[in-house]
């Protein structure tokens, strides 16, 4: 695609002598108002340059490019040059990108290098609940973004498989437990057994010292502690895989805490050779206090493992099994200071790769009564939001099409259902907290998933209308007549067109998938205002294949999109 600021910057540099390329770029702008321009140039920093009014100078810049073919139009307003591109080799660029359907929006930013992204990353034998659907869906479409600029992606899911809360489930379940209970509803039986061993140890803090130990059996290999651990996991798992077949997520690995039990004496020894481990109560740690933070624990005084000792292993054991371009982290912003300790000690073990190591944090969920809590059992199960967004969407699709086919309802009823829980996750910057509110996830009406959904099903509409004839003839960008396509409409969505493969660069560098989730809104709502002003499908027929051309490219940008925050876009609704 055209790079228009790069093609501008050469033209001014070109006028003014004193001026690199490099330079001019960094000045070009885009105006909020489209009335301002397609791009503006201020002069205020040309004016101790050039020794003149910046007024004077815009002035200057304006005349000399003015009859350049790349605008229409050129003007002086105040300090800054205004500049109107040429509307139909705008449009018929633009076009030229976005009817490769496969690829809009795709660059190769990323030429191949090796990215490894961490997301989901439930406890096992705890619930799947709302709260991990911030990390699941934001790291997958992370992982979506980084694919689609020319990175390699190794898509990791690090299952919380190890630590005291199994001492907990294990004695839990020797008290209390049932084999059959657990069979028949896993998750919710044994969340019922870590919810009564918090309530019990607050009468018996005797189960505390009985967890400890069981924990401690359970990293020395003893049988029983290990068969309970090993059965717990994969009753989880089951339930884990049937909700990510639900979001359509996979995974490249899903490995736990677990497997890098036997690789951290490796980090105990080396920090120990560093002097950089000393004792406190029993336990090892490293002093951080010159850096700002408190201490990173290693060791706790029974001479167990904690989460810091085995990302060290983690992080290791990445980088010298993939020799990753960056390791990212998609794990709570409750996290912060955790990951700059961990951080901070790989730094100070001398693995100066560390800065390639990336926490990408995110905002809390809490219920409208309070934050969700599994101790205590208060939690909202993902699996039955999933499925009452997909019910409730369901009831609206039978509504609208009481003939339809049940599969094909069926089928819609899912992609969008699943889509308007996905897309209310991803609408908000990542770092705010929010408050989980079913009213407000199931919400159809305004700047939401199934709205954009439904307009690509209307470009899909209006080129089943128009004919596989006049489609092939738009296709062909020959045949088309841009002159048709200079109405404010229709140049207002070409230019968000245009934008979307630099906004799907900027969602990468920030981490962040609303910008895409916002643009997408943009383009949706850009399309049906061209649909209400304009009639696509004109008696004229250079008209109408014109008007069909960028329906095509609107409806490959609203796919693609969705797309990237891992949405589908039906073909009807």
């Amino acid at each position: 695609m055209v790079n228009y600021k790069e093609e501008i910057a050469k033209i001014i540099a070109g006028q003014v002598s004193e001026l690199s390329e490099e330079d001019a770029l960094e000045l070009v702008e885009i105006p909020q108002d489209p009335a301002m321009g397609d791009y503006a140039f201020p002069c205020f920093r040309l004016a101790k340059l050039l020794r003149k009014a910046p007024q004077s100078i815009a002035a200057d810049i304006a005349q000399a490019i003015a009859d350049q073919p790349l605008f229409e139009k050129v003007e002086q307003v105040n300090a800054y040059v205004n500049m109107f591109l040429s509307k139909e080799m705008y449009t018929r660029s633009t076009l030229e990108e976005a009817m490769d359907g496969e690829n809009f929006g795709k660059t190769n930013v990323g030429d191949g290098k090796l990215v490894i992204v961490e997301y989901s990353s439930p406890n096992i034998a705890k619930p799947f609940h709302i709260g991990h659907i911030r990390s699941t869906v934001i790291g997958n479409s992370i992982n979506l973004i980084y694919r689609a600029l020319g990175y390699k992606v190794r898509r990791l899911n690090h299952v919380g498989d190890y630590g005291t809360q199994f001492g907990k489930m294990i004695v839990a379940y020797r008290h209390w437990g049932n084999e059959q209970d657990v069979k028949d509803n896993p998750i919710t039986t044994l969340l019922g057994y870590y919810t009564k061993f918090h309530v019990e140890a607050e009468k018996h803090p005797e189960l505390d010292d009985e967890a400890r130990k069981a924990f401690a059996d359970l990293e020395k290999g003893q049988e029983e502690e290990v068969k309970l651990w090993q059965w717990f996991r994969e009753e989880s798992m089951k339930e884990f895989n049937r909700v990510y077949k639900m979001l359509d997520i996979e995974f490249d690995e899903v490995d736990g805490e677990s497997f890098y039990s036997d690789k951290m004496q490796r980090f105990i020894d080396e920090l120990k050779e560093k002097g950089l481990l000393e004792e406190s109560r029993g336990a090892q740690i490293v002093d951080l206090e010159a850096y700002g933070m408190p201490p990173a624990l290693i060791t706790k005084s029974d001479g167990s493992t904690l989460y810091c000792t085995r990302d060290i292993a983690t992080a290791v054991y990445r980088k010298e099994t993939y020799d990753f371009y960056k390791n990212i982290y998609v794990v709570a912003s409750q996290q912060n200071l955790y990951f700059q300790q961990w951080m901070k000690v790989v730094e100070l073990l001398g693995y100066d790769w560390v800065k390639d190591c990336i926490h990408v944090p995110f905002g809390m969920v809490s219920l409208e009564d309070g934050t969700m809590s599994t101790r205590a059992g208060r939690v909202v199960f993902l699996e039955d939001v999933l499925n009452k967004a997909v019910e409730k969407t369901r009831e609206i699709i039978a509504e609208k099409n009481p003939d339809a086919d049940e599969s094909f309802v069926d089928d819609v009823a899912h992609q969008v259902g699943i889509g308007a829980v996905i897309f209310q996750e991803l609408s908000n910057n990542k770092i705010k907290d929010y408050v989980f509110k079913w009213d407000k996830v199931l919400n159809f009406d305004g700047e939401t998933g199934p709205y954009v959904q439904y307009t690509h099903a209307r470009c899909a509409s209006v080129l089943r209308k128009a004919g596989e004839e006049t489609v092939a003839k738009a296709r062909n960008l020959d045949e088309v007549d841009f002159s048709y396509l200079n109405s404010d409409s229709a140049y207002a969505l070409t230019r968000l067109l245009y934008a979307l493969p630099q906004t799907v660069v900027e969602a990468g560098e920030k981490f962040e998938p609303s910008i895409i989730t916002r643009h997408i809104v943009n383009i949706a709502q850009a399309y049906n205002r061209f649909y209400h002003d304009e009639h696509i499908l004109s008696e004229n027929e250079e008209e109408r294949v014109a008007k069909v051309a960028l329906t095509i490219a609107a409806k490959n940008g609203i796919r693609n999109g969705l797309a990237l925050l891992g949405m589908k876009a039906p073909e009807r609704m």
